[in-house]
């Protein structure tokens, strides 16, 4: 049988329970992980932190940022904030580069969000 479920981080039950939404999902090999909004006043910091959050729930999964074959990035001023997008995804990521598609928006869940990004990462 197919190994399926939540992937819930330590730290990360109360959101699940209250908002009723896993950080990441399993489905056999394949982990597909929610929307993540860094944390910080400058997007620097604040996409270090979203970097830094889908990794830890990758890592809850078993998984590294070495495993993500797709994401996507949604951004409230894209004209802003691709470019410290990328260059924060580069300075945690490399060769072979997911997929990737980045989306322009009005705004994200937390409203002090500027950029969120989601992810699918398969086992090796």
């Amino acid at each position: 049988m197919t190994e399926r479920g939540p992937v819930i981080p330590e730290g990360s039950q109360k959101s699940y329970d209250r908002f009723h939404f896993a950080p990441a999902y399993q489905v056999g090999d394949t982990v597909y992980v929610s929307g993540i909004i860094g944390s910080g006043d400058e997007l620097d910091a604040e996409l270090e932190s979203a970097f830094s959050n889908l990794a830890g729930v990758l890592e809850a999964a078993g998984l590294s940022l070495a495993d993500v074959v797709e994401m996507t990035s949604f951004h409230v001023d894209m004209k802003d904030s691709l470019g410290p997008f990328m260059a924060a995804r580069d300075a945690v990521m490399s060769e072979p580069w997911p997929a990737w598609t980045a989306i322009g928006c009005t705004e994200l869940a937390i409203p002090t969000g500027r950029v969120e990004v989601k992810a699918t990462a398969v086992r090796r």
